[in-house]
């Protein structure tokens, strides 16, 4: 399992295990893990960078809204999981 480091604005670094990647209307989500087995806490990150950005910026999707549909998705995806929020 892919590994990532994301480094906050209010500093220190956090490891995310990658679990699966999606699409949706042109813009980039994540579903990852702090647990590389087993049941761990899930989050969706939402890339919200520029293309002019040398970094890619995620942020932690929190709209109820969004939140639903793009989890929706993951759980078709990934047929073995389902998120509960």
């Amino acid at each position: 399992m892919e590994k990532i480091t994301f480094t906050p604005q209010e500093g220190g670094a956090v490891e995310f295990y990658i679990l699966e990647q999606t699409m949706i209307g042109g813009v980039n989500y994540l579903l990852v893990t702090d647990s590389e087995e087993g049941d761990g806490e899930a989050l969706i990150l939402c890339d919200t960078s520029d293309s002019e950005d040398l970094e890619a910026v995620y942020e932690i999707v929190d709209d109820d809204e969004t939140l639903n549909a793009v989890a929706a998705v993951f759980e078709k995806i990934m047929e073995d999981i389902h998120i509960i929020q």
